[in-house]
């Protein structure tokens, strides 16, 4: 999350031009200036504002374009789709399983864990005479290393998806 607020951060003082790709909706809202939109057909389309404001311009018209597709390709008349009430089908209100709450919990204290232990390979393994001295124990500690290193990247990488899950269901 503090790299993502650099990043934001960054974009938000550069004064060129960015082209961005991203699935993450609110970094969207907070960092563009104005959204490029496939339409579809090869058609492009710029719309001021984020990702919510792109949403809003758009509005029903992307259901009622879906209906026209899907109408014109069972055969049934244009007229008879667009007269046809649209319903929106509201996604029920998700939110954390007991095992994000968990892992919420104890990822944190397991992040750390893996850096302490780390650091101490890595302070050991600094030592100029080591190798020279024990090199079966210098390869099972670069080998501890490797694996703590993708054990740490692994529960970072957890932890920031059920944070920014949080975070999308709070809101």
């Amino acid at each position: 999350l503090e790299t993502l607020d650099l990043l934001e951060d960054l974009l938000a003082d550069y004064t060129g031009t960015v082209l961005l790709v991203s699935h993450d909706r609110d970094f969207l809202d907070r960092v563009v200036t104005s959204v490029l939109m496939s339409e579809g057909d090869g058609q492009w389309t710029e719309y001021a504002g984020g990702y919510s404001d792109m949403v809003a311009q758009r509005g029903v018209g992307v259901a009622a374009r879906k209906a026209a597709a899907a109408a014109a390709t069972a055969g049934v008349d244009k007229t008879t789709v667009n007269a046809a009430p649209l319903t929106i089908a509201v996604a029920p209100k998700r939110k954390l399983t007991f095992k994000d709450k968990h892992a919420l919990d104890t990822l944190p204290a397991k992040m750390a864990r893996c850096a302490a232990e780390l650091d101490t390979i890595e302070k050991d393994l600094t030592d100029p005479e080591l190798y020279a001295h024990d090199p079966s124990r210098f390869t099972l500690l670069a080998q501890r290393a490797a694996r703590i290193k993708t054990e740490l990247a692994a529960a970072e990488e957890d932890w920031l998806r059920i944070e920014m899950l949080r975070e999308e269901i709070e809101g």
